[in-house]
C-alpha cells in the first residue's frame, strides 16, 4: 500500500478512530469524573463530558442536529479529499485525520450521547479548553491542510517570478 493509495488514507481513518475510541474507553473506566490529575506542570487529565462539538461549540444544538452537522463535515471533507491532487500529501494526510478525528467523536456521541473529554493544559492562572485525541487529530488535520496551501502558493509565486 503506497502512501498515494487510497487506501492508505482509509487505514489513517481507521487507525485514528480506533486509537481514540481505546483511549475513551480507559478514560471512562479508569478516571473518575472531575478529578485533575497532572502530568506536567501544564498537563493534566481531566475526565468530563461534552454535549458539543470541538471545544463545546454547538452545545446548544439537538443530539440529532449534531450528528447531522458531523456527518455533513464527514461528507464534504471526504469528498474534497477524493478530489485533492495526488500529490498533496499532507492535505491528504490532514483529511484523513480530519475524517478519523470527526468519526472518533461521531461514535461518543452516537454511543454515549455526549464526546469524552479528558486533556487539559493549563497554567496557575490560565487553562485552554479541555479535549480529547480526535479534537487533536482534527486540529493537525486542519493544520497539514494549511501547510499543504502554503507550499502551493509559495511555489506558485516562485514559478511565476520567472
Amino acid at each position: 500500500m503506497s502512501f498515494n493509495s487510497r487506501g492508505f488514507y482509509a487505514a489513517v481513518v481507521i487507525l485514528a478512530v480506533a486509537f481514540d475510541q481505546c483511549i475513551k474507553y480507559l478514560v471512562e473506566t479508569e478516571l473518575a469524573m472531575h478529578v485533575q490529575v497532572d502530568v506536567l506542570p501544564f498537563l493534566a487529565l481531566f475526565r468530563t463530558h461534552n454535549t458539543g462539538i470541538a471545544f463545546s461549540m454547538f452545545s446548544d444544538l439537538s443530539g440529532v442536529a449534531l450528528l447531522v452537522l458531523t456527518l455533513g463535515v464527514v461528507g464534504v471533507v471526504t469528498w474534497i479529499a477524493l478530489r485533492t491532487d495526488e500529490d498533496h500529501r499532507l492535505a491528504r494526510l490532514g483529511f484523513a485525520l480530519i475524517v478519523g478525528g470527526a468519526l472518533g467523536n461521531l461514535i461518543d456521541r452516537v454511543w454515549h450521547g455526549y464526546v469524552i473529554d479528558y486533556i487539559l493544559f493549563h497554567l496557575p492562572t490560565w487553562s485552554f479548553a479541555i479535549f480529547n485525541l480526535a479534537d487533536a487529530f482534527i486540529s493537525v488535520g486542519a493544520a497539514l491542510v494549511i501547510l499543504q496551501e502554503f507550499i502551493v502558493w509559495r511555489r506558485s509565486r516562485g514559478s511565476s517570478a520567472q
